[in-house]
Formats: C-alpha cells, sequence, structure tokens
C-alpha cells in the first residue's frame, strides 16, 4: 500500500523497458506502483506477478482503464514511439503525471502537443533517460564548467552502438516503421544527442549534417547512421549510433584545457559506481616517448542504481506539485525537446541526401 508520502504511480504498458523501470520504482523511496495497465488483464496480471508488483496492485485490462484509475498520480508510459502523442496526451488530460520513455516522439511537432497538453493540465513530464540522473552526470558537469581544468569546449564525440541478433534486426520494434519508426537514431541516437548537448550546456547546435553511410533494413528504418553537429562560435561534435556494431557508448569532450573521457555513459559497468577519467593540460616527456602525466580516474559511488534515482526525482517533482501546489519543473521537457530537434534534423539531413540542416528558429 502507498503511503502519504509516496507518489503513487501505474505502469501504462508491459514493454521490456518496464521491467527494469518497474524494478526502479520499487527501489525509491518516495515512489509505489499501484496500477498496470496492457491490453489484455492476463497480460498485465502476469507481468504484475514477475515484477514483484505489490499484492494490492490494480490489473487493468486496458490503457483507456488506468487512465480512469483515480488512485494513480502518474504514468510511466513505455509503449512505441508511434503511440506516445495519443496516450501521453490522453494521460495529461486525466491529470496524471507523465515519465515517459525515449525517444518521446516520433518528431518534434508530436511532442510540442504533449507538451502543450501537460502544460494546460499542469502536470510533469520527464523522458526516460537514465544516465542523467546518474550521481556521475553531476560530477561530469562540474569538470566540463570548470575554466580552469577543462577550459572551452571545443568538440565532443559521443556514440552508443550494441549488434543485434537476427530476431531483434527482424522482429524488435525498433526496427518496426509503424512501432519505432526512427529506429538506432531514436534508440540509440537520443543518447549520444542528449550526451552532446550535456557537455553544450544544452544550448542547441546551429547546423547538422547526416554522414553517407547510413544503413536502413528494407523498410527503410535505420539501422546505423552518424552525422556532425555545429555550434555558431566553431564548436562541433559527431555522434554515431548503430545496431550493428559491438556494444560501446563512450563520450569524449576536449577543452581548451583538459579532456573528459567516459565509456559506460549509458549503463555503467558495475551499477554500484560509476567513472570517468579527466586529463588537464596534457604532454610528453622530453624525449616525447610517453606523458608526463597520466589521465587521472574518478569514481562515483552510487546508493541507488540511476534509474532509481530518475524515479525519486520525478517523484520528488510530483510530490511538489501535489502537496506544495509548485509549478511543474520545465527544465526536463526542454531538454527532452532539444533531443527530439536533433534526432528529426539527423533524420531530415538522411532523407535529403545528407544536406545540411539548419536548426536556426526550431
Amino acid at each position: 500500500m502507498a503511503t502519504d508520502t509516496q507518489i503513487r504511480i501505474g505502469v501504462m504498458g508491459c514493454a521490456g523497458i518496464a521491467r527494469k523501470v518497474s524494478r526502479a520504482i520499487h527501489l525509491a523511496p518516495n515512489a509505489t506502483i499501484v496500477a498496470v495497465a496492457s491490453r489484455s488483464s492476463e497480460k498485465a496480471q502476469t507481468f504484475a506477478t514477475e515484477n514483484n508488483y505489490p499484492k494490492s496492485t490494480k490489473i487493468h485490462g486496458s490503457y483507456e482503464s488506468i487512465l480512469e484509475d483515480q488512485e494513480v498520480d502518474a504514468l510511466y508510459i513505455p509503449l512505441p514511439t508511434s503511440l506516445h502523442v495519443e496516450w501521453a496526451i490522453r494521460a495529461a488530460e486525466k491529470g496524471k503525471h507523465i515519465l515517459l520513455e525515449k525517444p518521446v516522439a516520433l518528431n518534434v511537432a508530436e511532442f510540442d502537443k504533449i507538451v502543450e497538453a501537460c502544460e494546460a493540465n499542469g502536470v510533469q513530464i520527464m523522458d526516460g533517460t537514465m544516465w542523467v540522473h546518474n550521481p556521475r552526470t553531476a560530477k561530469l558537469q562540474e569538470f566540463l564548467s570548470d575554466s580552469e581544468r577543462f577550459g572551452q569546449l571545443k568538440t565532443v564525440q559521443s556514440c552508443f552502438s550494441y549488434a543485434g541478433d537476427e530476431n531483434f534486426l527482424k522482429n524488435d520494434i525498433r526496427v518496426k516503421p509503424g512501432l519505432d519508426g526512427l529506429g538506432a537514431l531514436g534508440d540509440a541516437g537520443w543518447y549520444a544527442i542528449r550526451a552532446t548537448l550535456l557537455a553544450n550546456n544544452f544550448e542547441l547546435p546551429k547546423t547538422v549534417t547526416a554522414f553517407p553511410g547510413v544503413v536502413l533494413n528494407e523498410s527503410g528504418v535505420i539501422l546505423s547512421c552518424g552525422a556532425s553537429l555545429s555550434w555558431e562560435d566553431g564548436r562541433t561534435a559527431t555522434i554515431y549510433c548503430s545496431f550493428l556494431a559491438n556494444l560501446t557508448m563512450e563520450i569524449t569532450a576536449i577543452g581548451t584545457n583538459g579532456t573528459l573521457r567516459v565509456h559506460d555513459f549509458i549503463i555503467p559497468y558495475k551499477e554500484t559506481e560509476a567513472s570517468f577519467r579527466t586529463i588537464t593540460k596534457g604532454g610528453f616527456d622530453k624525449l616525447v616517448t610517453a606523458w608526463v602525466s597520466p589521465p587521472s580516474e574518478h569514481t562515483v559511488k552510487t546508493e541507488l542504481p540511476q534509474e532509481a534515482c530518475m524515479v525519486r526525482e520525478f517523484a520528488r517533482l510530483v510530490g511538489e506539485i501535489k502537496n506544495n501546489s509548485a509549478k511543474p519543473d520545465g527544465f526536463w521537457p526542454s531538454i527532452s525537446r532539444k533531443t527530439q530537434l536533433v534526432v528529426d534534423a539527423v533524420k531530415e539531413s538522411v532523407d535529403n541526401n545528407y544536406e545540411q540542416i539548419s536548426l536556426s528558429g526550431r
């Protein structure tokens, strides 16, 4: 049973990622699962049992039904991207706060409709990008903003790839045009784009240009792509995302005084700690046979897994609105929108023979 201080969350859809987030809700001290919905009661019940939901959890055999549940404060929505615009708007109209899986929509026009509904109904929206809630991320930002140790950002490279097996490449919703039609760009590219934006203090690039060599499946869904981003003052970034290459998730940010490297930025090698490397004013010995000083390794301990940190922060914001009449925090939808804008621009460049896309005024 939910306590007075816990935010009551309903899980709307039984996707694979919902297993991980369900565990995160169990671990977050200020949230609890009170309901689950699927397109059939049987599927919802099985999912609840398999994921150790409280015995009191309400089982809903339709998405419409959970929207009407008065005991649900907020909904976690892991539905296919093509369904987000309909169900997130309907959730907002019923006054439900929303934790929405990424990518948040098929394009920014859809996401703007979702945000409009959230603003009109005073509900919080946050996307399900977990790594930004890891305590390590605050330390990364601290280093990047240090004028002595890092200096001014010059360039960022970020990538996320993993090798999908034959079954994944044939049957997963992320390769289906009618479900998650943005493919590797929407799934893996979302993370790399978010990393480049974070390193740039969430300032949108001036231009985005996809690299030639994009791989599409026979339905036209992106399986692998890359892009370059450029800013007004000469900063640059490159991103790469793929379902066809070995598991890799990297950030390299290079400044005038220092360099930051993260090798496991999306899912840390260990759940209980996360590391990164920095070097400031690197140089060689006199014979140029070795570095004067190796990079520093920094390790940040995590009391809660990053996905539980995400749920805790989401529930905290919902609690402030519910109990203290606070306004929803606009930071989270604003960075979702910027990430989606860059995703859209990469897709537009791919669709237009790799032409340069301007983000001015978007």
